[in-house]
């Protein structure tokens, strides 16, 4: 028998927590005979503390086991289980895309994603534009879903790793929400209950990320590595850009309206096109369904480019309650806001410098993010034909274009805009989207 304020004083002092000691925790967590301030003094500890190896594999695994961890061996799917995280950023529309890839080369996806948090996106946001779509299916039907068509994004439902909902909704009024140790465990648990052969993260540094510093994004992507392997799931990282809208768009339903046209071939911005590929390239290489990194990029480019990945994401939102011809009804199915204007600049040069950041928080008031909990999103509004770094401009050139609900939120959002880019004499040099791989190796 553990006493929950001796596993804190022991955290709390700097020493190692056995896995027994961190089972009952978080079983605590799971039952609630552990209080919300044991929790935030917990968290806090380890905020300060940190974590070995082992307490992050326990954590995780413990956090994963406190609900359902799904199981798909009884299908006999002739395909590996193989998803992707991303740790969120501006235009982050990767998710849309990349499951559909994955699928036409032969894995399957069960892909559990997230909401917006901050200024970032979220995928399951995205989805929930789309009329009709079940974000959150019966296990039945997601189950279903992934066997005939190869890939389902969804929401995280309240039986997978429900003691991650309370210990982050805890950390993040504690102030504890950048603990390494503490994201590892909440971003893994959640995955690995989903029943992975193997996991590619995607985690982002600059501006726009959680970890905006380039070593602190190493280090989570180095964590979360080490601990996912260790807890038996094949995973590697790659460290992607995020000093700049990732897509053309930063909103909701616009964003789904890109994903689709990237998808179609219509409109692919190059940034997004080389991170999308790059990571359906490490989950087809993970899982064994290419034997090299080149061979899995070339599947990857000839599973976009032949329309095969399109045909899926059309067939997913179909099986999913969605329209069954969301390729061509899009724009009629997922209106953007009416009032929708260019914004210029009266500066002339070159853009050297983008606040990502500003520009996700300008979608939040908007009401394209939440505020609150409680918000209701505006899917309709947002940014479109947003400039990189590196792009020339003068006064006619739209640093991107704002759709807003009234006159009054577009006003607000194109000042946003117009001071969210550093415009310079010169360009600078050009800045890399794909930085490192880091692997268990």
């Amino acid at each position: 028998m553990f006493l929950p304020q001796e596993i804190i004083r022991a955290k709390r002092d700097g020493k190692v927590l056995s896995q027994q000691q961190i089972d009952y925790f978080v079983a605590g967590i799971s039952d609630n005979s552990i209080t919300e301030s044991q929790i935030s003094a917990f968290a806090m500890a380890v905020f300060f503390q940190g974590m070995t190896a082992a307490e992050r594999v326990a954590l995780t695994i413990a956090m994963r086991d406190s609900g359902d961890v799904m199981d798909w061996r009884s299908l006999n799917l002739p395909g590996p289980i193989v998803d992707k995280h991303s740790t969120g950023g501006v235009g982050d529309v990767v998710s849309l895309m990349l499951g559909p890839i994955v699928a036409a080369c032969g894995g399957y996806v069960p892909m559990i994603s997230g909401r917006g948090l901050g200024h970032t996106g979220g995928t399951l946001d995205k989805l929930e534009a789309i009329p009709g779509y079940q974000a959150k299916p019966s296990n039945e039907l997601f189950r279903r879903v992934v066997q005939q068509v190869g890939v389902a994004i969804i929401g995280q439902t309240g039986r997978l790793a429900p003691a991650d909902s309370r210990f982050y909704a805890t950390r993040d009024i504690t102030a504890t929400v950048e603990s390494i140790p503490l994201i590892t465990a909440s971003i893994l648990s959640k995955k690995l209950a989903a029943g992975l052969d193997a996991l590619v993260l995607d985690v982002k540094t600059g501006n726009g990320a959680m970890m905006t510093v380039h070593s602190q994004a190493l280090e989570l992507a180095q964590s979360l590595v080490t601990v996912a392997n260790d807890a038996g799931v094949k995973t590697s990282a790659v460290l992607t850009d995020m000093n700049e809208v990732l897509a053309y768009s930063a909103g909701n339903s616009i964003e789904v309206h890109e994903a689709i046209r990237f998808l179609c071939g219509q409109q692919q911005a190059p940034r997004l096109r080389q991170v999308t590929l790059r990571l359906a390239a490490e989950m087809l290489y993970l899982s064994g369904l290419a034997d090299s990194l080149a061979a899995a990029q070339q599947r990857a480019v000839q599973a976009l480019d032949s329309g095969k990945a399109a045909e899926l994401f059309a067939r997913m939102v179909a099986a999913l309650d969605g329209p069954t011809d969301i390729l061509t009804s899009y724009a009629q199915q997922l209106p953007l806001a009416p009032i929708a204007r260019p914004v210029f600049t009266d500066a002339v040069g070159y853009i050297s410098g983008v606040d990502t950041r500003a520009l996700g928080l300008a979608v939040v008031a908007l009401g394209g993010g939440r505020r609150t909990s409680a918000d209701v999103l505006d899917y309709g509004v947002g940014l479109d034909q947003v400039l990189g770094s590196g792009a020339q401009v003068d006064q006619h050139t739209p640093l991107a274009t704002v759709y807003a609900r009234t006159e009054q939120q577009w006003q607000q959002a194109a000042e946003v805009v117009r001071t969210s880019f550093t415009i310079s004499a010169n360009s600078g040099p050009a800045r890399p989207v794909i930085y490192e791989q880091v692997t268990s190796d």
